[in-house]
């Protein structure tokens, strides 16, 4: 595993683990960090991250996260030796959200296949 691949589990490790034991906020309890994103020069860190639940939550997470960023950033400095700690950004992954619609529209049809009697294999066979 190369080195920038360590870090950035590494920070994804301590940005989760800080998410659920420092701050008593609910809201953040309904996040999942997904990834992190770190530059090269170490200077800069994008964490993506997810919502359980309602969506109509996902502003008032990104609120909080921007206003904690900077405690949690000092927070990762303290728990990881790095030379440099990274400038944070939180952002919101649609990926989970996206697959979940995904999946139902293959269930709606899947389903609406079933109901019409399996699909056009009955009709080419009588057909033939």
């Amino acid at each position: 595993m190369e080195r920038i691949d360590k870090i950035n589990q590494l920070i994804k490790r301590e940005v989760s683990m800080i998410i659920q034991q420092e701050f008593q906020d609910p809201r953040l309890m309904l996040m999942t960090v997904l990834r992190v994103d770190v530059s090269r020069d170490l200077q800069h860190a994008d964490i993506y991250y997810s919502v359980l639940g309602d969506p109509g939550k996902i502003e008032g997470i990104a609120k909080s996260l921007d206003k904690l960023s900077g405690h949690i950033r000092k927070l990762i400095g303290q728990r990881i030796r790095l030379r440099y700690t990274p400038q944070i950004r939180f952002l919101y992954d649609q990926s989970v959200e996206v697959s979940a619609r995904i999946e139902e529209t293959f269930r709606e049809i899947h389903e609406q296949s079933q109901d019409q009697g399996g699909g056009g294999d009955s009709q080419s066979q009588e057909t033939s």
